[in-house]
């Protein structure tokens, strides 16, 4: 995989299984592991299951034409035994929006900029995927990783997110380096700044 290659046309499909494993992930967290440490060290796995949420409530809101800071970074509106149904009912709300073949082609305006709506799907692929995976190493959870998810995720990542330039006021750390037939997934989240070897 490597920054030229090409963007999936129809991301939806990817994007839907990979909403089905954040899901899965939100729903397997145990009440008592909440306020345990997480990858993104700002964060415990209660706020990082609230930021989850609010991507996808992002995601939903951004393929209705509405401002992408509409939604807040952090979801704080669930309580503690809530996350799991919070998780499904803003992927059934999202997965209803993108339903629509048209926003695939239309320009859409994200946080960090405006992108045709299959550009910017494939982008939030990838930082969906990678914040399940956020969840799932903070609460010892190793789901199955879709190949298909995977793909879209890192050539969208590859292609918005470069390795230089990741200063003050980016919220991605240095790319880790992992070896080049280490597992999709480790790609993915070491190109955004996490080490595949980190544990609670």
């Amino acid at each position: 995989m490597t920054p030229s290659t090409p963007l999936a046309t129809d991301p939806r499909p990817a994007f839907a299984r990979a909403t089905a494993t954040a899901c899965a992930v939100a729903a397997a967290v145990r009440p008592d592991q909440l306020d345990g440490p997480t990858p993104c060290s700002e964060y415990d796995v209660r706020t990082l299951l609230g930021h989850l949420v609010a991507v996808l409530r992002r995601v939903a809101a951004v393929g209705r034409g509405e401002h992408p800071f509409s939604v807040p970074q952090v979801t704080t509106d669930v309580p503690d035994d809530g996350w799991s149904a919070a998780a499904r009912a803003a992927a059934d709300d999202v997965l209803a929006v993108w339903a629509d073949p048209a926003l695939l082609g239309r320009e859409l305006t994200l946080p960090f900029g405006t992108f045709p709506g299959a550009a910017a799907l494939a982008t939030y692929t990838a930082e969906l995927t990678t914040h399940t995976w956020d969840v799932a190493v903070a609460t010892g959870q190793d789901p199955e990783w879709d190949p298909q998810v995977l793909t879209v995720a890192l050539a969208a990542t590859h292609r918005a997110l470069p390795a230089d330039g990741r200063g003050p006021g980016v919220p991605f750390g240095p790319v880790v380096p992992v070896p080049e037939d280490a597992p999709p997934i480790d790609r993915l989240i070491a190109w955004q700044g996490r080490d595949p070897r980190w544990t609670p």
